[in-house]
């Protein structure tokens, strides 16, 4: 979503090569009235990748958007069908007698894929706000693991407006016999996260869903929202459909400059740091003097036992009782349904978490991001450093905490190659067997 609190500034559009050289039209032309009030009642203004994106759905182009973090990039992918949906529910007000029967005809609209719960789940809770501004009569649901069996029932036979899902959920969906009923008027499909999606077998399954929702749906066009990498040309490729092996098909580009550069530094300690072992317990007060300074910090680490360890070993040290928080997949989905709304109330002070949060969550006021242990690659430790201070104009900052001697160098590494912004994600690869047999 756009930055909170501030002004929108206008971000910066580059055509791609081969593109037709074509600006995206006024916001006038694009958005409808409430629209254009609900920006200038939040003192905004559309970015010009927001419009841009508008202008490409209306054309029926399918379309990666690479944007830094805090640029607008997921109200951007999700404009176009918002807009669509409240022309929609303009022209159903106006035959009311046959309203009823058309919604039941109708299967989705808009399939919004993610590669976490929570970020599905926080993608819907900031949807909401501006459809309850401006009063737009669309319904918005998720449907993860945690959804219950009598939610996910009724939601093949009622479908919502939007459904915000994930890739295995989508090969769930797909699977039953109802399926045609249900994605044959599909409209648009968004893609949050490309970059850390198509390079991993979770990437493989989304891309035979998708090849199944181009046979139910050949109309229907995609959005891919990714951050920066390396060959935009791969995701490009992964978004359109391959009927010919012989000449590749690219989805258009929209790419936006700037964002902040991030402020990374390794954690500082007198203590002598352990040969091996990756608990890290040598600089728990040092964490927690750190998370005591800031107002809002992740505390990442790479497995469900570090993070147990860890936020253990903190509550040891927490005289002063400050709310910190613990969130992984293993735990209840209502505790960390707790957790992730207590984060977006501003009422904790740290969460220490997994990759369960490492993407695209959306709280500003984190402003401190603490990686526990070697972040196994640069494109992982900017991803995660994004999660501090989400927005464009202001730089993130995160604090590198070594395991062991060894994992000193790796830290150093990980650090030169994020501040270079070079990255390591591998996109272009041959799909995994196994998840073509699971998947057929």
């Amino acid at each position: 979503m756009a930055a909170r609190g501030k002004p929108a500034k206008v971000g910066l559009l580059r055509q791609p090569r081969g593109d037709a050289v074509r600006a995206a039209a006024p916001a006038a032309v694009l958005l409808p009235p409430a629209f254009r009030a609900w920006f200038r009642s939040r003192g905004w203004a559309p970015r010009e990748h927001q419009l841009a994106l508008l202008d490409k759905t209306a054309r029926r182009r399918s379309t990666l958007l690479i944007a830094p973090t805090g640029s607008g990039k997921t109200l951007a992918g999700f404009l176009p069908s918002l807009v669509a949906l409240a022309v929609r529910a303009e022209h159903d007000a106006q035959g009311a007698a046959q309203r009823a029967r058309k919604r039941g005809e109708r299967g989705l609209h808009t399939l919004y894929i993610s590669p976490l719960k929570a970020l599905a789940v926080d993608v819907a809770r900031n949807l909401l706000t501006p459809l309850e501004q401006m009063q737009l009569p669309i319904r918005v649901e998720t449907r993860t693991g945690d959804t219950s069996v009598s939610r996910k029932q009724r939601q093949r036979l009622s479908p919502p407006d939007i459904l915000l899902t994930t890739p295995e959920q989508i090969a769930l969906l797909l699977s039953h016999p109802d399926a045609v009923r249900l994605f044959s008027r599909l409209d648009t499909v968004i893609l949050d996260e490309l970059h850390a999606l198509s390079p991993t077998k979770r990437g493989d399954l989304l891309a035979l869903d998708l090849a199944r929702l181009q046979t139910l749906a050949p109309g229907h066009v995609r959005i891919g929202l990714s951050a920066t990498v390396a060959r935009p040309s791969e995701l490009r490729a992964y978004l359109q459909p391959q009927p010919d092996a012989a000449a590749m098909q690219l989805a258009d580009l929209v790419q936006v400059a700037g964002g902040a550069q991030p402020e990374i530094g390794m954690l500082e300690t007198q203590a002598p740091l352990p040969w091996a072992g990756h608990s890290a317990r040598y600089a728990v007060p040092e964490i927690f003097a750190a998370i005591k300074a800031h107002h809002l910090s992740l505390v990442f680490v790479n497995t469900r036992s570090q993070a147990e360890l860890l936020f253990q070993e903190l509550w040891r040290v927490n005289d002063d009782n400050l709310p910190i928080a613990l969130h992984h997949g293993s735990l209840d989905a209502n505790r960390r349904r707790k957790v992730e709304a207590a984060m977006a109330a501003g009422t904790l002070k740290a969460v220490v978490a997994t990759s369960t949060l490492d993407l695209g969550i959306d709280w500003g006021d984190v402003d401190l991001v603490i990686n526990v242990g070697a972040p196994k690659g640069a494109s992982r430790l900017i991803q995660r450093v994004g999660r501090a201070n989400h927005r464009l104009d202001e730089p993130s900052r995160a604090v590198l905490v070594p395991g062991n001697r060894f994992e000193v160098l790796e830290c150093r590494a990980a650090i030169d190659a994020a501040l270079a912004g070079a990255q390591d994600a591998v996109h272009n690869r041959t799909g995994a067997l196994d998840v073509l047999a699971q998947h057929v």
